[in-house]
């Protein structure tokens, strides 16, 4: 297994930023340009996540399949000022793909972490690397969203 940490300051309140995190469209506009998510069980993700499994075909690029997540939403309690949300996810090649979202207040804004843990067996190093570049471009694809005040079609 293999954790992986980044964090990133958004300009935006807390309470915003996790207002946009219980969004599905978020994670298709952060996403955009390396995954593509189509929907599998249910047919259609919600417009707010709840707690539950949501399963999800993947494509690299948007267009070559590149396999299925299992999507599994918990809320989690607050620590502090801190917010996190977690999906305890896996996927076809991938044992766990534990992810972590935190969200608190920091000079005006918010601190925005995302922390996931991945085990993929052999191909551990591989998913880990890949797991670094995507949210690093996550991460670039929120700020971007908040400089454009959370326009989605930008």
């Amino acid at each position: 297994m293999r954790t992986i940490e980044i964090a990133t300051f958004l300009d935006a309140p807390p309470a915003i930023i996790r207002d946009h995190v219980g969004r599905s469209a978020l994670l298709e506009y952060v996403a955009r340009g390396v995954i593509r998510f189509e929907p599998i069980d249910p047919p259609r993700f919600p417009d707010r996540w709840t707690e539950g499994r949501y399963k999800a075909r993947m494509f690299w690029k948007g267009i070559v399949p590149i396999g299925w997540q299992s999507i599994g939403i918990e809320e989690q309690p607050m620590k502090g000022d801190t917010w996190s949300l977690r999906d305890n996810g896996h996927g076809g090649l991938i044992k766990t793909w534990d992810h972590m979202i935190e969200v608190s207040p920091q000079n005006g804004g918010s601190l925005y972490v995302d922390r996931v843990t991945v085990d993929a067996g052999l191909l551990t190093p591989f998913v880990a690397i890949f797991a670094k570049r995507f949210y690093e471009h996550r991460q670039k694809r929120w700020r971007r969203l908040v400089s454009n005040t959370f326009d989605y079609s930008k």
